[in-house]
Parts: C-alpha cells; sequence; structure tokens
C-alpha cells in the first residue's frame, strides 16, 4: 500500500476536486511536493502545478488541454502518487515532475453536467463543451509571439522556464481506442503501448483520422510533422499549425500527446485490409455529407431565437467550426470525387473504422452544442428541440450498437494513460539525458535510467 495514496477515483475529478486532491497530497509530503499557481484562466481560476522531486531534469505533463477530455485530470493526480511512491521516478532518474492539474479549467466546468455520470453516450454529447479551435489553448496559430489567451501564455511561459526534457498532453478519445503521437521518435514505445493495452483491455486505435497523413513509428504511435502553414480547416482536423507540442522542441524536448479511450471501438484496431475500401467511404462521407446538411438546416431555423443567449456566441464558434470542415472531410473521404491535392493513403480496416467514428464524431458534436442553446434559450418557437433530441438518439445509438462502442471505466483510462506516460518519460530519459541541461537535442544517446516496476 502506497504511504501517500489518496481514496481512489472512480469517476473524473472536476476543477476544484483537482485543487483539493492536489493540495492534500503536499499537505501529506510537504518535503517532496509543492503546489503553486502560474496564471489564471480567462474567467480568474488558478492554473495551479504540482511539483514532486527535485532533480534538475525537469518533465512537464499537461491535463486538460481540451475541456472534454477529464481523464488527464485523474492522471495527473495518480502520476504524483506513484512518483512520491518510487524514488526511481525522481531521484533515481534526476528529475522533478511537472504536473498541471488543469489547462482550461473554465472548459472543464462546462462539461460538468456529465462529469459526474452516469456515463452514457447521450448524456455525454447533451452536456459537451469544447470551445472553437480559436480558444483551444494548446494551439499557436498565429505563433507564440502572437497567443493572447492568458492559459497559452502561462504553458508558453512555464515551457521556458523548466525546458523540459520531456512534456506530455494528456488526451481523451471520447470514441475509439488508445494512440501516442511523438514530436521526436522514442524507440521501443509502440511495444509498451501493446503491452499495457492489452493487459488492460483497451483497443489501440491503429488508424486515427487526425494521423491519416503522419508518419508511422509504430503500431498506434504516431509523428507529428513540424508545424506548416495553412488554413484553419487543415489546423482543426490535422493539428497542422504551430502548437505548444513544438514550441520547447528547440530546447531539445521531446512531447508526447497520450491519447485515452472514453468509449473504446474493437474495430479501430482490425489492421486487416478491408473487402470493401470504397464502399464503406462512400457510405461514411454520404453520411457526413447528410449529417451536415441537417444541422444547417436546423441552425439556420434556431440562430435567430439563440443568438441573444448568454455565452451563445462561445457555444456557436465551435458549431461552426465543425459545419466548417465536414464538407470538406466528406469529399476528402469520397472514392467518387477525384483525388486533390492529398490522396487518400492505403488505408485498413482500421483507418475505415476511425473515418467513420471522426464524421459521426461531429455531427455528434454540432446536435448537442445546437441542444444546449436552444435549452438555455428557454423556448423553441422553431420546434428544434424534437428533431435534435431525434439525431442525437440515433447517432448515440449507431456508436453503441453499429461501431460497438463500449464504456471504459474511468479507473482504467486513468491507468492505461499513467502506464504510457511512464513508459514514454523513461525512454525520453534513456535517449535524450542531458538535452535539460544544455539546452541542445542529445538524442541518440544510451544512458539508462532505472526502469519504474510496474
Amino acid at each position: 500500500m502506497w504511504r501517500c495514496a489518496l481514496p481512489p477515483l472512480l469517476r473524473y475529478p472536476t476543477v476544484d476536486e483537482l485543487a483539493a486532491r492536489a493540495a492534500a497530497l503536499v499537505a501529506r509530503h510537504p518535503e517532496d511536493a509543492r503546489l503553486r499557481g502560474v496564471g489564471t484562466s480567462r474567467a480568474g481560476t488558478p492554473l495551479w502545478l504540482l511539483s514532486v522531486g527535485h532533480g534538475s531534469r525537469q518533465a512537464l505533463v499537461v491535463a486538460g488541454p481540451h475541456a472534454n477530455e477529464p481523464v488527464g485530470g485523474a492522471t495527473v493526480l495518480r502520476l504524483a502518487e506513484r512518483a512520491l511512491a518510487d524514488p526511481t521516478l525522481t531521484t533515481g532518474a534526476d528529475a522533478t515532475w511537472n504536473l498541471l492539474l488543469c489547462l482550461d479549467p473554465d472548459g472543464l466546468r462546462r462539461n460538468e453536467g456529465w462529469l459526474r455520470g452516469p456515463y452514457t453516450l447521450d448524456r455525454y454529447f447533451r452536456n459537451f463543451f469544447r470551445p472553437g479551435f480559436l480558444e483551444q489553448p494548446e494551439w499557436l496559430p498565429d505563433g507564440a509571439a502572437a497567443a493572447v489567451l492568458p492559459e497559452t501564455r502561462a504553458l508558453l511561459d512555464l515551457q521556458d522556464e523548466l525546458r523540459p526534457f520531456f512534456q506530455c498532453s494528456l488526451h481523451g478519445v471520447d470514441v475509439g481506442g488508445g494512440f501516442v503521437e511523438l514530436t521526436r521518435d522514442l524507440p521501443g514505445l509502440a511495444q509498451r503501448v501493446a503491452h499495457t493495452a492489452a493487459r488492460l483491455g483497451i483497443p489501440r486505435e491503429l488508424g486515427p483520422y487526425d494521423t491519416l497523413y503522419w508518419p508511422r513509428l509504430g503500431p498506434a504511435v504516431y509523428r507529428i510533422p513540424p508545424p506548416s502553414p495553412g488554413d484553419l480547416a487543415a489546423a482543426i482536423t490535422e493539428a497542422a499549425v504551430e502548437s505548444t507540442w513544438y514550441h520547447p522542441h528547440r530546447h531539445g524536448t521531446v512531447t508526447a500527446v497520450v491519447e485515452a479511450p472514453m468509449w473504446g471501438v474493437a474495430a479501430v484496431e482490425d489492421a486487416g485490409a478491408p473487402a470493401d475500401r470504397a464502399g464503406v467511404l462512400r457510405t461514411v462521407s454520404h453520411a457526413l455529407r447528410g449529417d451536415a446538411r441537417l444541422l444547417e438546416v436546423l441552425l439556420a431555423r434556431i440562430r435567430p431565437q439563440v443568438s441573444a443567449t448568454p455565452d451563445a456566441a462561445r457555444l456557436l464558434a465551435p458549431v461552426e467550426d465543425y459545419l466548417m470542415v465536414c464538407p470538406g472531410l466528406a469529399d476528402a473521404w469520397d472514392p467518387d470525387i477525384p483525388d486533390g491535392v492529398r490522396p487518400l493513403p492505403p488505408l485498413s480496416s482500421a483507418h475505415l473504422a476511425a473515418l467513420r467514428i471522426a464524421g459521426r464524431r461531429l455531427a455528434l458534436r454540432t446536435a448537442g452544442l445546437l441542444h444546449q442553446l436552444v435549452i438555455r434559450a428557454g423556448a423553441d418557437p422553431a420546434g428544434a428541440l424534437p428533431d435534435l433530441d431525434r439525431l442525437l438518439d440515433e447517432w448515440c445509438a449507431d456508436y453503441r450498437d453499429g461501431c460497438g462502442a463500449r464504456w471504459v471505466p474511468v479507473p482504467r483510462q486513468v491507468e492505461y494513460q499513467s502506464r504510457v506516460v511512464l513508459a514514454a518519460f523513461e525512454l525520453a530519459a534513456r535517449y535524450a539525458p542531458d538535452c535539460s541541461r544544455s539546452g541542445e537535442p542529445g538524442w541518440g544517446s544510451q544512458a539508462a535510467v532505472p526502469m519504474h516496476r510496474e
């Protein structure tokens, strides 16, 4: 039994619970753990950094960059407990763990309608919130110097202060499987991910739609390409713009983006060749195009009645983002439309399953946000609510019955994500032992660090 362990989390923690549990850990271990504010959100909520250990090599783990992905908060608490219990992760690695409890606490608060459970697809999507692309704090569409969100500026300042050898961004896949994205290769990570996923019954996503054109470093592990100029649609669908993932790259930092699924789908792990590639693509693209048209009509019906609703602009921004990218994605996936500048790569059955899930995700998120807009307006003169309820019910049933989406209990999500983070940390410490001291990349060195005892 770990002396530092808090009562186990059986559900996602809220913003206030994250801060309280972190403070409790510090109170139990004042010599080894520290808690400090590193900024404030747009609504004035403190951004708390929990640090464990006193090593010279800094690791930075960022939870809650996306408001609807709360698993990271529980994961950083788990990592803090492990680092306090296992000196090979701190003293043995000459490392300090810096755990940002939540990068977007304002957005996380908006998800509290589903955060405590019960965890069902319809409850999740009816209470879902994620800000528009330009309000997501990890992205730097105009470069770091032009970043204006206080959450973004706080993270950039922290990266430049710490110059971490290892950075991890914690994300959650609402429906699908687990995977990792890296700014530098960590040889051996794919095998670690496979082992952890198999032990915990987590499907690995072998063809995520947002990594469709990215280099593959191993099963469920992908290389994030360097940022390049592009339009907003490409940025939203491919993470192609500059980001806080790449900002500390000049310090020799390796960034790992670790995705853990909320509802797992076995089909995303099927690496086999599809029997009817064109037929599946045709179905997926036509469904996305048709869903988007339905939602555009509903948006036009309800916009006049919701525009004056408090916070309408914040709810409409992601709706407009999603509807903006739908036509382009549908065309890119449609086998009956000639390939454009970027033809589709070879696709496995896992890729096709991921594309189906991604198209439906865009529709469900949009419908859920529109549903909230009508509810908040307090009236529905356009009669849109029954239509939105019907679509939400049908599309959630398709995830559940058509895709086989099955809930992954929160403790299992957290255990999976924390084990993958520890594996990436250990490999980064092995391959880049000196980069945080010198600011120069040290990749390729084989100086070992003791392996974490699972």
